[in-house]
């Protein structure tokens, strides 16, 4: 076994490419496509090739033409620039839901295992209050006090998955808080958040991965759904879910792509999520036995 410095550097390098790697081709097929859509929120609005939010009447509904790959939309905007622009609400709205309900999420459930009594007790009467309040319905009232914009909903789901989060979480962390490790590291002297940030958590981490890629599907359809109600990110402003509900007419008018390609666009992003997410899991779980 090696152990000089450049394998300790390059390790981490490639830990993330062999796993991605071993996850077949349905998984580096998924990871290919959340590379573009990450890619395209990131620099969309500079790869954009015109304005997305500059209308022209005269070419509205106007097909693919010479330079404008997808046509234009109902107030004749050019579909791609709204799509690469449009990428970065779709896909930052969904990764500000899963990291806010992770966090929240896994704290709570490593506090209820390893306090247990009356802390879970407590925490678990919470937990199943917020389950009588849909993610949907929480986050509508939210933009209604708030008013409408990303924030809010995204919020608003956040408080939402949180309990879903949380109760899987728990019978994880209560597992591994019995494992006899935890009562070796505590007759060492070992602190309580030293033990939780070093082994229960990390120990937990391939359910932990499975759970945020199957939330960044739930939020980003949700928030699509919000933005379709014009309670989400509001129009001119290029987003997925304002582009289906800006241009739904189209569809039964003959003139569908501006819709389609964004439905699309969403469709892809949450299958390739919860492919790759699912493979990784199955990846890590083979590797632990």
């Amino acid at each position: 076994m090696s152990t000089g410095i450049p394998t300790a550097i390059e390790a981490p390098r490639f830990r993330a490419l062999t796993s991605v790697r071993a996850t077949g081709a349905a998984g580096i097929a998924s990871a290919i496509i959340l590379a573009a859509a990450t890619f395209a929120a990131i620099f969309g609005p500079l790869l954009a090739p015109y304005d997305p939010e500059l209308p022209n009447l005269s070419l509205a509904w106007i097909g693919p033409i010479g330079g404008h790959l997808l046509g234009f939309d109902v107030q004749g905007r050019d579909v791609l620039s709204r799509l690469l622009v449009g990428a970065q609400t779709s896909m930052l709205g969904p990764l500000v839901v899963v990291i806010v309900s992770m966090i929240t999420g896994a704290v709570l459930a490593v506090i209820a295992a390893w306090r247990r009594g009356a802390a879970d007790a407590a925490i678990s009467s919470g937990l199943d209050i917020l389950f009588a309040f849909p993610g949907i319905l929480l986050a509508v009232l939210a933009t209604a006090v708030f008013g409408a914009g990303l924030p809010a909903a995204a919020i608003a789901l956040s408080l939402a998955y949180m309990p879903y989060v949380a109760r899987v979480l728990r019978g994880a962390a209560f597992r591994e808080r019995s494992q006899p490790y935890v009562a070796a590291l505590e007759v060492q002297g070992a602190s309580a958040t030293s033990i939780c940030l070093r082994h229960l958590i990390p120990n937990m981490l391939p359910l932990i991965v499975a759970q945020a890629t199957i939330l960044f599907g739930y939020a980003m359809v949700d928030l699509a759904a919000i933005s379709f109600l014009g309670l989400g990110v509001q129009p001119p402003r290029p987003d997925w879910g304002v582009m289906i509900s800006e241009n739904e007419t189209g569809i039964v008018q003959g003139y569908p792509l501006p819709a389609l390609s964004a439905g699309v666009c969403i469709v892809a992003v949450v299958i390739a999520v919860n492919v790759l997410g699912e493979r990784l899991f199955e990846h890590a779980e083979a590797g632990r036995r």
